[in-house]
């Protein structure tokens, strides 16, 4: 058994200074611990998956391979690897984002848990295996710390994958918790009052360019949600400022936040859909808390799922301006009106989050290109970008 102290001090010396996760008691010393110092930082996720997703936000955010650099920890259950599982093989592996996974061992065999551990705990190794992370036991004696961080970091600098140190019960110490609340949240205030634009919808294609207008390549960052949102904002112009997802539905939210957060000297932009958001609604709750003011979130709404062939969403019934102001954000912005960008851009300074849904029309043209870049050149072409400020 190791204490919490001697893990995450020989990661500090690493890099290791980012955190994000769903609790698991086994995890309890590590999380408390991390609260407890102001110099590092901890993310209490609404799910696994937007925990990655975030920290491969900060991996983006980390200039080159080599080095010492920014690294995170994404922390989790192994029964949340279910969750994980769509950002670890297409937005991670995919891109080449490396972070290190802590994956607790709940229903390791021989070891007595409760039934829903009891298939999750004998596969977690065949599915890390499965997803091409390798992994190892966390260690349990101090002597064993550096070499496996060392391991870990070799192998996620030389390949710009995660790797994964698998905790069995037992494996910390306790560690008590002398604070409350969390660090990092912004203090709360008064929701922000939803503002609302008539107007007459537009297409997507006019909305990109509305947003390239308002987002310089010296000061920007620009993610692009999975589908058409991506192709048609790589179409009308490739800029090096620009990321475009492909897959992992609905990451580009926890991403843009862990980039901005590790990034204050850079306005992250995230383009998000209408089906991409209600996937993983959950993280409006930690963009809200978290959230700073180098941070805005437009979400282009169509009410369809266009790049799978027009099926209708759900998101006719949905005020996600309202969701976005009772979760917490600083400026909450609807309406069909294009001008609706303009304002989010330039309004007056804001206490966290901005926020606009604008509803647009169906419909891309027939001729929209894929990106001929590939993810691990469009990532590596905006680290180089980004790294010199």
């Amino acid at each position: 058994m190791i204490e919490a102290a001697q893990f995450v001090e020989a990661a500090r010396e690493r890099g290791f200074d980012w955190y994000a996760g769903v609790p698991c008691s086994f995890l309890t010393p590590f999380i408390n611990y991390v609260l407890q110092d102001e110099s590092l930082h901890y993310v209490s996720a609404a799910n696994e998956g937007d925990a990655v997703a975030l920290i491969a936000g900060v991996a983006l955010g980390a200039s080159g391979f080599g080095g010492v650099k920014r690294r995170g920890i994404a922390m989790m259950q192994n029964s949340g690897l279910g969750n994980a599982v769509s950002p670890l093989t297409s937005l991670t592996w995919t891109f080449r984002l490396p972070q290190l996974l802590i994956v607790t061992w709940r229903g390791q065999p021989g070891v007595h848990d409760e039934p829903q551990h009891a298939l999750m705990g004998p596969i977690t190794p065949q599915m890390l295996e499965t997803m091409e992370i390798p992994w190892e036991l966390f260690p349990t004696e101090a002597d064993q710390i550096g070499a496996a961080l060392d391991r870990a970091t070799e192998y996620m600098d030389s390949t710009g994958r995660p790797y994964a140190l698998v905790m069995q019960k037992g494996s910390v110490a306790p560690y008590e918790l002398k604070k409350t609340g969390l660090s990092g949240v912004r203090a709360s205030s008064t929701s922000a009052k939803v503002e609302r634009f008539g107007g007459e919808r537009v297409s997507r294609h006019d909305a990109l360019q509305k947003v390239i207008a308002n987002t310089p390549k010296d000061s920007t960052v620009v993610l692009a949600s999975t589908g058409f949102c991506g192709r048609e904002l790589y179409a009308i112009d490739d800029r090096e400022n620009q990321l475009y997802l492909v897959g992992s539905m609905g990451c580009v939210t926890p991403m843009a936040l862990g980039l901005a957060l590790s990034r204050p000297d850079l306005r992250v932009i995230a383009l998000d859909g209408d089906g991409a958001a209600l996937m993983r609604m959950g993280v409006f709750a930690t963009l809200g808390a978290y959230g700073p003011s180098n941070l805005v979130h437009l979400l282009l709404d169509n009410g369809a799922h266009e790049s799978t062939g027009g099926q209708a969403t759900v998101s006719r019934g949905v005020d996600f301006a309202s969701v976005a102001s009772a979760c917490g954000y600083a400026l909450a912005l609807d309406g069909d009106d294009i001008g609706i960008i303009d304002r989010l851009f330039e309004a007056s300074p804001v206490d966290g989050v901005r926020f606009a849904r604008l509803s647009i029309k169906t419909g891309t043209p027939s001729d929209l290109p894929r990106p001929k870049i590939t993810p691990e050149d469009v990532r590596a072409r905006l680290q180089q970008h980004i790294g010199g400020r």
